[in-house]
């Protein structure tokens, strides 16, 4: 299974449409994962028309998304639990808010966004990711989204670009 993983996209305001990188991608996706702020609905509208859509609302969305989506989310996908979260809040880091959001669960990943910094690391058991942003880079100097390959194992894979 191909998963798109993507997030802070803050789309019309950052970028009014998808980048070719991303949009090359997308075509070949069998499930599209959002980490939060699309900002509006018409970017979940555009994702839809490549594969199913799943994802959580973020800190800035506007109300039609809020009103679409949860806080977080866990997905099983082939055997392996996934945890979904924006990672917004006022205590600890972006990747601690993660975690803690599904520390009553037991989950193989965390995806989370928020920070708009591209992020792999381990803790424990529990894979973190956070996609960077495809349409606004913010402190790193290329934008981002990861595609992860999920078989017998969940195989991550950063896609880094200019745009």
């Amino acid at each position: 299974m191909r998963v798109i993983v993507i997030g802070d996209t803050h789309m019309p305001k950052k970028a009014e449409t998808l980048p070719i990188p991303l949009l090359s991608e997308l075509e070949r996706a069998d499930l599209i994962i959002h980490t939060g702020d699309w900002s509006s609905l018409e970017v979940y509208e555009e994702l839809s028309r490549f594969a199913e859509v799943k994802g959580v609302r973020g800190n800035i969305d506007q109300v039609e998304i809020v009103e679409s989506f949860p806080e977080k989310l866990l997905l099983n996908i082939k055997g392996f639990h996934i945890g979904v979260f924006h990672g917004d809040g006022t205590k600890g880091t972006t990747e601690k808010r993660a975690l803690e959001a599904f520390e009553s669960e037991q989950v193989d990943v965390v995806l989370f966004g928020h920070s708009h910094i591209p992020y792999l690391r381990y803790h424990q058991k529990t894979l973190l990711i956070n996609p960077g942003s495809p349409t606004d880079k913010r402190r790193v100097p290329v934008n981002s989204f990861v595609v992860l390959t999920i078989k017998e194992t969940i195989d991550p894979s950063f896609k880094f670009f200019h745009s």
